[in-house]
């Protein structure tokens, strides 16, 4: 049994590009096993340098192109971060798990990357929403009154009534 204590996260933009052995730097690297996951973007490769023949595991996630139309007209790359960290504040003291967490970013961003190559804020936004009033109600509504932007409690009553009914 061989000792395998690098993992390596990648961010590759195109297929084919080199991995670099973490122990000898070699640029060749040999893939042994594969594995895609289905509900992240990301694939596990276990891989083996031929120079030193130690075998480590690498994290790979194919970056396309993904913009973002902002309310202004503005545009940013989108960024599954900015993503998680809206989820997180919404359902922050909820019994979320973060795994679930994990899977609606994961969810979300595969429809966006599948179809399109630029989307809306208000896209995300009703995409959130959607899954949010799947997993937990209070932080649906958390979202929905920052994201619809409410200025009075009857905007809240308005929205609480459409959720029960």
């Amino acid at each position: 049994m061989r000792g395998d204590d690098h993992t390596i996260y990648c961010v590759l933009s195109k297929r084919g590009e080199q991995v670099i052995c973490p122990y000898c730097s070699e640029g060749e690297t040999r893939v042994i096993d594969s594995r895609e996951h289905d509900r992240s973007p990301q694939v596990r490769r276990r891989r083996e340098c031929p120079e030193c023949d130690k075998r480590f595991t690498t994290y790979e996630r194919y970056q396309m192109e993904l913009v973002v139309v902002k309310r202004d007209k503005s545009r940013e790359d989108f960024d599954r971060e900015k993503l998680k960290t809206g989820l997180v504040r919404a359902c922050n003291k909820r019994p979320v798990s973060p795994d679930i967490l994990d899977g609606v970013v994961n969810k979300i961003e595969n429809k966006l990357r599948a179809k399109h190559t630029e989307v809306s804020t208000q896209m995300i936004g009703n995409m959130v929403m959607q899954e949010l009033k799947r997993i937990d109600k209070v932080a649906y509504i958390r979202f929905a009154s920052v994201y619809r932007d409410f200025d009075d409690i009857k905007s809240f009553e308005q929205e609480v009534k459409l959720l029960t009914n």
